[in-house]
């Protein structure tokens, strides 16, 4: 019976102080978020040139629209030009897009991935721009987005984040998408900034500087997980990633379950692959270099998504407090008590006060499909990140609101 025990209590161990680990990591930045954001801009009304790129692939429905959208900003109109990277789009939509006032630059791939529609406009630019902009197809800008990202540009920036947020909250799955997006703004973009560490980049609403990105973006090569890529590259040679909490980008949420467990089964694949390909020389910069941005990052691939670590630590606690009891390991028990307690917290106070309404009361009950959905995606992570699964986007068109 000893021996079982002893089994029961070294599993029990391992799984606490993994999860303990992330909580408490994750506990650390949403309690930074909370705090008000760094200023990384500046006042100084200085207008720089701007290529707003839009990659689009079989993105008929939208992407029209979005070209429209994007010509409202308020910027000055001659220094910002619109791109919309056209690939294996209607001859009908190319007609359309090119009667309004942008620049259409149509590509075909046996196999096509964001990378290289980047790589494929960028060697077709010109280079009299200092920003470029990467939206993604569906994508709409607030009329200041591209003002607020301009001031960031100023001393050692080359790479500023967006904050992106719902589009559309029109289905359950939408709203869950909307809220984890949120939470990961709230941890990994705001609380790491708050910090002074690096924030994370999404892969739309980002912002480089034009000729750091046209030397960088032939390097990429990435199939699934092109964000990833390109944001361990910029750690490890000792980039700065910078973000604008009120620079606003409206993205649309995934609104049915399959779309949802695809997608999800992607972002799952590229974050084992990257911590498989990085982790061992992001700790040979840790100790060597210092680089204590590049070990983050890759420590991020190692945890589970938000929602399967409490879910996770929910099942565990369970589990764990029953057996406690029955062997008589009262603190064992409050230990796993208090870890929930923690990771619960985490999640809450990362959530933004808008979402707590009867709207997120009735999504919650689609929650556990959700998670069963995000446990399966981790059993079939195999080849995903090297084959482009394309989210497929609708016609939400109306804009959530929004307040900081």
């Amino acid at each position: 019976m000893s021996i079982i025990y002893l089994i029961i209590n070294i599993l029990q161990t391992i799984l606490w102080v993994y999860l303990g680990i992330s909580g408490l990591y994750l506990f650390i930045f949403a309690v930074a978020g909370l705090f008000p954001s760094r200023k990384d801009y500046s006042d100084v009304p200085d207008f720089r040139r701007i290529a707003v790129l839009i990659p689009a692939y079989k993105e008929d429905n939208v992407i029209v629209d979005v070209a429209r959208k994007a010509l409202e900003q308020d910027y000055p109109n001659e220094l910002y030009d619109i791109y919309v990277i056209a690939d294996s789009i209607q001859p009908s939509t190319i007609r359309e897009l090119k009667q309004l006032p942008i620049q259409v630059i149509e590509v075909k791939f046996e196999k096509s991935t964001k990378a290289k529609a980047l790589n494929a406009a960028m060697e077709q630019m010109s280079s009299n721009y200092d920003i470029c902009v990467i939206l993604d197809a569906d994508n709409v800008m607030a009329p200041d987005f591209l003002k607020k990202t301009n001031q960031c540009f100023h001393g050692d920036a080359v790479t500023v984040q967006g904050h992106r947020i719902a589009k559309n909250m029109n289905t359950p799955f939408a709203i869950l998408d909307a809220i984890s997006e949120e939470i990961n703004n709230h941890i990994f973009r705001k609380g790491h900034r708050r910090l002074g560490l690096s924030a994370a980049i999404i892969g739309s609403g980002v912002a480089f500087d034009f000729k750091f990105f046209k030397n960088l973006i032939p390097t990429i090569k990435a199939i699934g997980g092109f964000d990833k890529e390109i944001e361990v590259e910029l750690l490890r040679k000792g980039y700065k990633i910078y973000y604008r909490h009120d620079a606003i980008v409206y993205d649309e949420k995934v609104q049915k379950p399959e779309v949802f467990h695809n997608q999800r089964r992607r972002w799952l694949s590229a974050q084992l692959h990257y911590f498989g390909k990085y982790f061992s020389d992001s700790v040979y910069y840790l100790f060597k270099h210092g680089n204590i941005e590049y070990f983050n990052k890759t420590f991020q691939f190692l945890q589970l998504p938000r929602v399967l670590i409490l879910a996770a630590t929910f099942v565990f606690t369970v589990i764990f407090v029953i057996i406690n009891l029955l062997m008589k390991q009262k603190i064992a028990s409050l230990l796993w008590l208090g870890l929930f307690v923690v990771i619960v917290l985490d999640v809450a106070i990362s959530i933004p006060k808008r979402f707590f309404n009867k709207n997120m009361l009735l999504a919650l009950k689609y929650l556990p499909q959700g998670i069963v959905l995000m446990t399966l995606s981790l059993f079939r992570t195999k080849g995903a990140n090297q084959q482009f699964i394309h989210t497929v986007h609708g016609t939400a068109d109306n804009l959530t609101s929004h307040k900081n």
